[in-house]
């Protein structure tokens, strides 16, 4: 259901695409169209995250005829795709670097969906370049802070501060400079699933920018995650991250 979404979707940004699936669900035959672009919405499988349709989306985006508005709902924040944080914390400087920027390049998150229901909803929006900056960024220097946010919604706001606490405490042997922001959504904004989880991006002198991030598990599934815990084990993969 997720891969004929995505289909959906490409079907919407493009004109002219043709499509063709077998009643088996087995081939797929597509004949790409011109990338359109223009004001969309679109209803993304909850069965995975909006991230795995922004990836693309992020690429094509610059490309397209019309500068491209999208309004995107689902599963903002889950265990197996990029989350929305992360996309917005590290491919959008990415973006900057090949000279794609200016007001219209961003994504905001107007609500928070966690899995299995989602509920979430983000608007992306970006400008059209036909060129690209060429990029020669091979040196990534030495850290110089960390940025992150610790997100609940439909639990108690208290998870985010433990969360925070407990990954300040790993980072804080590292590095004075560090911020996590604490986002607690209340009512319509925190989607249809209670859960909890934190982001954290360490940026460095040449604005390189790692990323790290974990969700709790979803309603019902597996067993429940302690906040002290994820945020550590957060820190710890950032800190993997920055070893590799």
């Amino acid at each position: 259901d997720f891969e004929a979404s995505f289909i959906r979707l490409i079907d919407k940004v493009t004109n002219g695409s043709r499509i063709e699936i077998n009643q088996t669900g087995t081939t797929l035959y597509y004949q790409p169209g011109l990338l359109y672009g223009g004001s969309l919405e679109h209803d993304c499988s909850p069965s995975r995250g909006i991230g795995y349709y922004l990836e693309s989306l992020l690429c094509l985006a610059p490309f397209m005829k019309h500068p491209l508005k999208i309004v995107l709902r689902g599963v903002t924040n889950d265990q197996v795709d990029p989350s929305v944080d992360v996309l917005k914390a590290t491919a959008l400087p990415l973006l900057k670097k090949f000279g794609i920027d200016g007001e219209s390049l961003e994504i905001k998150i107007s609500r928070r969906g966690m899995p299995p229901k989602g509920g979430g909803e983000i608007l992306f929006s970006c400008p059209v370049r036909k060129v690209l900056q060429p990029v020669q960024f091979t040196d990534p220097g030495k850290i110089k802070r960390i940025r992150g946010t610790a997100y609940s919604v439909r639990v108690s706001p208290q998870m985010a501060n433990r969360m925070v606490e407990s990954a300040r405490g790993i980072l804080n042997k590292f590095l004075p400079d560090i911020y996590i922001y604490t986002d607690h959504m209340k009512g319509v904004s925190s989607g249809k699933s209670p859960g909890f989880g934190i982001c954290l991006t360490a940026e460095t002198i040449n604005g390189t920018i790692l990323s790290a991030e974990l969700a709790s598990n979803p309603q019902g599934q597996g067993a429940a995650v302690l906040p002290e815990e994820l945020g550590q084990n957060c820190a710890k993969l950032l800190l993997e991250e920055v070893y590799r």
